[in-house]
């Protein structure tokens, strides 16, 4: 059975704040941007409560409101925002292929990626049943809701050091969870952390669950060691696990660091194919936010823009 095949000037690969800020700048460009939104429309932001550190917004407004209203801009300025999910793609020569949902195949001048990063979970029940009401995997984000409370952060890396110090100028006390005996952090963050009075350092032990029944209440960990248990009173509950950056379908046509973020040419969203651009999460490990990402789909759409001029420019 033939596929159905469509040629398109620019194809947007994901949505959240880096994707649909692609597709205003893309549309008022008229580029004529189409794009598949993925699995999660609107990204991570969709399973945040409350944002308060995006400008504009001096009451804060909740992650999936803010996301819809990205989506209304660029919808209202012509772009053509499709549910449904890359599974393949073809770099090869232009136009770039691109399959979406094993059934339809995009011919696409300019590709812009915006496929996100997806937070690595514990994978215990009530991590993601309490999702949004205490637990969270960004302290940046969600830190100040836990004012002069007392909060649980789980990891032993670099990024967890720095958020479970982050928090701990906010919160009375940070109960820090590390699986083994010792950090994976450098050792500037280790004594950064050690150094910290109101962080408590749990060595040997994991998170056994997260307890509260529509808020957290508590955590509840088990040594490693002798299989011992306690239960920690806390409201909030912060996973610094790592992330994972959503670009599987990239690899062998992308460059990419060996935790497959994609790498853009520094001060742009080129990657290493003319004509295919990353923003957002799935080429930021840094910074990882909302306005960050919003910033580079913004560099993606004028990119992409100035490029396809430039080729028009060649071939008249």
């Amino acid at each position: 059975m033939n596929q159905e095949i469509e040629k398109v000037e620019c194809l947007i690969i994901g949505s959240g704040p880096a994707g649909y800020t692609a597709a205003i700048y893309a549309a008022r460009a008229d580029m004529k941007p189409v794009m598949y939104e993925g699995l999660q429309p609107g990204g991570q932001l969709t399973i945040t409560t409350e944002v308060e550190n995006y400008p504009g917004y001096p009451n804060g407004i909740k992650g999936p409101e803010m996301m819809d209203n990205f989506k209304q801009q660029a919808v209202r300025l012509g772009a053509d925002v499709r549910y449904g999910m890359v599974t393949a793609v073809d770099f090869g020569s232009r136009p770039f292929k691109c399959v979406v949902d094993e059934s339809k195949t995009i011919l696409a001048q300019t590709v812009i990626i915006a496929t996100g990063a997806s937070a690595k979970w514990l994978g215990i029940p009530s991590e993601q049943r309490l999702n949004g009401s205490g637990v969270s995997a960004c302290a940046v984000c969600d830190g100040f809701f836990y004012r002069n409370q007392d909060v649980a952060i789980v990891g032993a890396g670099d990024t967890a050091c720095e958020e479970a110090s982050y928090l701990a100028k906010l919160c009375s006390k940070v109960h820090m969870i590390v699986r083994k005996d010792t950090f994976r952090a450098s050792k500037a963050m280790q004594h950064r952390v050690e150094n910290t009075p109101n962080i408590e350092i749990h060595f040997n032990s994991v998170t056994d669950e997260v307890l509260g029944e529509h808020m957290v209440e508590a955590v509840r960990i088990k040594n490693t060691v002798d299989g011992s248990t306690k239960e920690i009173p806390v409201s909030g509950f912060f996973v610094a696990i790592g992330h994972q950056p959503n670009t599987d379908i990239f690899k062998g046509w992308l460059d990419m660091d060996e935790q497959g973020y994609l790498i853009t040419k520094p001060g742009t969203s080129y990657t290493n194919i003319e004509g295919v651009f990353a923003c957002g999460d799935a080429q930021d490990k840094i910074y990882r936010q909302a306005v960050t990402a919003a910033g580079s789909g913004c560099m993606a759409a004028l990119d992409a823009e100035r490029w396809l001029a430039a080729q028009h420019a060649v071939t008249a």
